[in-house]
């Protein structure tokens, strides 16, 4: 359909571009998600693998090629579902990250932020959408809800035409035993 050829790469073109600025000044971005970092990994980071990297600008590098694969993905409509829920999953720590108006003490700057993070929440619920669009194809739920009803009908089939069986059958052998007693 043409709405999604047109609105996937427009949903899509602000992740590319903000992946694009994250590779390019990760130490900046890095330091803007320190904080929120320090919060959520700080106390756990003892208990993480050596495998998961919990350096900031390591992080943010790794949002960035999120962003721009995930983006590039939805954008040309390859796995735009999957490309979606990567996209939602870096746009909510990148909110709280960046966007976190209630911790501003300037009113300008709450308001300013305010913006920024219901923009983010929009984005959010367009990326939602995009993951919940089924390219008009029937989604998996309501696929297997008809496999389950078809499945449902076949055994009431099945069982009905055993009972008529076993009814026919019973009448044949209670006919067989009344002609094998004697008198």
């Amino acid at each position: 359909m043409i709405l999604r050829r047109v609105a996937r790469p427009l949903l899509a073109s602000i992740f590319i571009f903000g992946g694009i600025g994250a590779l390019r000044d990760s130490e900046g971005h890095a330091q803007a998600a320190k904080p929120l970092i320090d919060k959520t990994l700080g106390p756990r980071a003892g208990s993480l693998p050596d495998a998961v990297p919990t350096d900031p600008v390591t992080l943010i590098r790794i949002d960035g090629l999120v962003k721009i694969g995930a983006g590039t993905a939805l954008a040309f409509g390859k796995a735009p579902r999957l490309a979606s829920l990567a996209l939602l999953g870096s746009l909510v720590p990148t909110t709280l990250a960046g966007h976190a108006f209630w911790e501003k003490q300037e009113p300008a700057d709450r308001q300013e932020q305010l913006i920024h993070f219901l923009k983010n929440a929009g984005l959010a619920g367009g990326l939602l959408l995009a993951a919940g669009d089924t390219g008009g194809k029937p989604s998996l739920g309501w696929r297997a809800r008809r496999a389950a009803k078809k499945a449902g009908k076949q055994v009431q089939e099945s069982t009905g035409h055993a009972r008529r069986r076993t009814v026919f059958l019973a009448g044949r052998a209670s006919k067989a035993v009344e002609s094998a007693l004697p008198g």
